[in-house]
C-alpha cells in the first residue's frame, strides 16, 4: 500500500518548527510506553487514525499484479431453431415443443469474464458463461488486447464451474496462484476484477461479508463467499483476489432486484476451484465422496424433536449397509456439526467439506448421537462404479429418445439427491431431442410405461421396443408422480 504524502513544507517555517518540536516530543511519548505499558502497542493500532492522509492508501500495486491475469471470455455458438406454423398453439407446443417446425439456424453470443491460472494458459470462469445448446467458439481477450481461441476442457454445471485452456504454440501468460480460501475471515479485504457490463476490465474493493453461504443458488455441492465488492453482469468468472493478489474465489452471481449491485456478491470458493483445475491438467474426474449415506439440512422441528438448542447441522437419515458411513457407525438420527474443525450448517455444508476434502482421504465428523457428542473418523471412497448393464443411451421412436438412463445405485442417488434406491432414473438428456423437448429432466425417475412398473433399465429397454400409437408414461419428480400421454 503507497501512503499518500502531504505536501512539503520549508524548514525555515515557524509553523514547520513547531511541528518538528510536537513530533519529537510524540516520538518520546510513544518510546516511553512502550517500555512501561507494553499492550500499548496493540491498543494504538485500534485508535482511530490521526490525519486524513494517514488513511489515503492505494490497491494499485495489488492491481498491477494480477488484472493482467483476468480476461474476457466471448463465446459465440451456431444455433438450431425451429420456425414451427403451430406457434403459440398450447397443445402442440406442449406435446411436440418445436419439433415441428422448419429449421433455422441464428447466432448467439455472451460475454464474460475469467482468470488465468497457470503460465500455460489455465483458464477458469464459470460454466453458465460457455454454456451453450451448438456448436461453440470461444475466445479469450486479456488485458493487452491480445485474442485467443481456447478449447473447453472441463465444465459443471452444478458448481458452475468450467476450465479452458488458451490454444497457442509458445503459452507464456500472467497467472494468479490460489489463496486458501479457508484462511479468510469476515472483514477481510478482497478485490472484485471482471467485466461489467462489456464497459472494460474494472476493479472494484469491498470486504468478505459472510463466509460458507449455502443458503443461495441451487448448487448441491458448494458454499459460497459472500462480499460486498460490487458485481454486475460480466464479472461472472471474474476473480476475487485478497490484499496478498492470490485467487480466494471466482465470482458467479449477485443478489439483486434491479440487475445491478446492491452488495450482496457471492463467489465459488477457490479451494472448490482449484478441485476442477487439478482435474483438468490430470485428466482425473472430480469426483464428490460416496459415504453411503443420505444427509438432509436441520429443520426447526427436527432440532426441537432431537432436544438441540441450534437450528444447525447436517442430519443423518439414511444409511447405506454396505457404505463408509455404517462402517465407521453413524447412525439415522445423528446430527454432523464440525467437519475436520470446521463448523457445518446444513447438508450443502457438510457436502462442500467432504468434497473439498477428497477421495482417498479420512474427514473426522464431530457428531451428535442422541444428544450425546461424539468424533467419528470417516473414511472418503468413490461411489461403486456402475456395470454396463447398469446404463443405458435410449434412442428411437419413443419419448425417451435422447435421455440417458440408469439403475438407481445407492452412489447415483446420493449423487442426484434423490431418495429411493431403487427403479430407473434420468442421468442426461441430449438437447434438441424429443426427451428434451418434452421436457424430461436430470434425477426424473421411470415409474411406469404402459401401466407396468420400471425396476430396472432392462425393463424400460423391453417396454420401449414396442410401437405404441399412445405412450403412457408416468415420472416421479420432486417427491410427485406426473403422468404423461404422448403420441406415437
Amino acid at each position: 500500500m503507497h501512503l499518500m504524502r502531504s505536501p512539503l513544507a520549508t524548514p525555515h517555517d515557524p509553523a514547520t518548527r513547531s511541528l518538528t518540536h510536537l513530533r519529537a516530543w510524540n516520538l518520546v511519548a510513544i518510546a516511553l510506553a512502550a517500555i512501561l505499558l507494553p499492550a500499548a502497542a496493540d491498543a494504538q493500532r485500534r485508535v482511530p487514525p490521526p490525519s486524513r492522509e494517514a488513511v489515503q492508501f492505494s490497491f494499485a500495486p495489488i492491481v498491477r499484479k494480477t488484472a493482467p491475469a483476468v480476461v474476457n471470455v466471448y463465446v459465440s455458438s451456431r444455433v438450431r431453431t425451429f420456425v414451427s406454423p403451430f406457434q403459440g398453439d398450447p397443445f402442440f407446443e406442449r406435446m411436440f415443443g418445436d419439433s415441428l417446425g422448419m429449421p433455422q439456424e441464428r447466432m448467439q453470443r455472451s460475454l464474460g469474464s475469467g482468470v488465468i491460472v497457470s503460465r500455460d494458459g489455465i483458464v477458469v470462469t464459470n460454466a453458465h458463461v460457455v454454456k451453450s445448446r451448438g456448436e461453440t467458439e470461444i475466445r479469450v481477450a486479456l488485458a493487452d488486447k491480445r485474442e485467443f481461441d481456447a478449447k473447453l476442457l472441463v465444465t459443471d454445471e452444478k458448481n458452475d464451474i468450467a476450465v479452458l485452456k488458451i490454444e497457442t504454440e509458445q503459452p507464456r501468460f500472467e497467472f494468479l496462484d490460489f489463496e486458501d480460501s479457508d484462511s479468510l475471515e469476515v472483514g477481510d479485504l478482497v478485490l472484485a476484477i471482471g467485466n461489467p457490463f462489456g464497459v472494460g476490465q474494472t476493479v472494484t474493493s469491498g470486504i468478505v461479508s459472510a463466509l460458507a453461504r449455502s443458503e443461495v443458488g441451487r448448487q448441491s455441492a458448494s458454499v459460497f463467499i459472500q462480499t460486498d465488492a460490487a458485481i454486475n453482469p460480466g464479472n461472472s468468472g471474474g476473480a476475487l483476489v485478497d490484499i496478498e493478489g492470490k485467487l480466494v474465489g471466482i465470482n458467479t452471481m449477485i443478489y439483486t432486484r434491479s440487475g445491478g449491485s446492491v452488495g450482496i456478491g457471492f463467489a465459488i470458493p477457490s479451494n472448490l476451484v482449484r478441485l476442477y483445475v487439478d482435474s483438468a491438467v490430470t485428466g482425473r474426474k472430480v469426483e464428490r465422496p460416496w459415504i453411503g449415506a443420505r444427509l438432509e439440512s436441520m429443520t426447526r422441528e427436527v432440532a426441537e424433536g432431537l432436544g438441540l438448542d441450534r437450528v444447525s447441522g447436517a442430519l443423518v437419515v439414511r444409511i447405506d449397509d454396505k457404505g463408509p458411513a455404517k462402517s465407521a457407525g453413524l447412525e439415522p438420527g445423528d446430527v454432523i456439526t464440525k467437519i475436520d474443525g470446521f463448523e457445518v450448517t446444513d447438508a450443502r455444508s457438510a457436502l462442500y467439506r467432504l468434497t473439498t476434502r477428497g477421495v482417498g482421504n479420512t474427514a473426522e465428523l464431530d457428531v451428535l448421537s442422541r444428544g450425546r457428542p461424539r468424533v467419528v473418523k470417516l473414511r472418503l471412497t468413490a461411489a461403486p462404479a456402475p456395470g454396463p448393464n447398469d446404463v443405458r443411451n435410449l434412442s428411437g421412436r419413443h419419448p425417451l429418445d435422447g435421455a440417458r438412463v440408469g439403475n438407481l445405485l445407492p452412489g447415483v442417488a446420493d449423487e442426484l439427491g434423490v431418495d429411493e434406491t431403487e427403479g430407473v432414473v434420468v442421468l442426461s438428456v441430449r438437447p434438441g431431442s424429443i426427451a428434451a423437448r418434452l421436457g424430461f429432466r436430470v434425477g426424473d425417475i421411470i415409474a411406469s410405461v404402459q401401466e407396468e412398473p420400471v425396476n430396472a433399465v432392462r425393463d424400460l429397454d423391453r417396454l420401449l421396443d414396442r410401437r405404441q400409437r399412445l405412450w403412457v408414461l408416468a415420472i416421479r419428480r420432486g417427491g410427485q408422480v406426473m403422468r404423461m400421454q404422448v403420441p406415437g
